[in-house]
């Protein structure tokens, strides 16, 4: 005799698709065998939601305290509208001085406006007047000149 009829044959099924895995029948399956299923739903899971507001984009839309932006102090607001009126300026003349949307100016001024340091400082030199630090409302001074 030949070692092939002496050799033990191993018959091996071929490991099921993922795809199959997957099906509703095989995790039942699995269930009642005893293992351990582990189940995940997947975000928006084959729907087609691109714009989509989640309960969390809602509670952050909703400003609370922790979660609210700062915001231009009406008297700073007040004292652009002042030192821009001495001036002769409109709300657009200054926002073209600053590089600015008009817009930007008109939200600082009611005291709506996010506050960006660049933004005011430009307003500073173009108004001549302090809006930072102690001396608000004051004065300009240019470094290098004494007082």
């Amino acid at each position: 005799m030949s070692d092939w009829d002496t050799a033990p044959i191993t018959l091996r099924k071929r490991a099921p698709k993922s795809s199959t895995l997957k099906t509703e029948k095989a995790v039942n399956d699995a269930r009642r065998q005893g293992y351990t299923v582990e189940t995940q739903a997947k975000w928006g899971g084959g729907a087609n939601r691109q714009h989509v507001t989640t309960k969390n984009t809602a509670k952050l839309d909703r400003e609370t305290e922790e979660l609210k932006h700062d915001q231009i102090p009406l008297e700073l607001g007040k004292l652009i509208q002042q030192g821009r009126q001495n001036k002769g300026l409109s709300q657009k003349d200054l926002a073209t001085k600053v590089n600015e949307k008009a817009q930007v100016i008109n939200d600082y001024e009611a005291g709506r406006g996010i506050p960006n340091q660049m933004v005011i400082g430009k307003i500073e030199r173009v108004l001549g007047i302090k809006l930072r630090g102690k001396d608000r409302g004051k004065p300009l001074t240019t470094p290098g000149t004494k007082k």
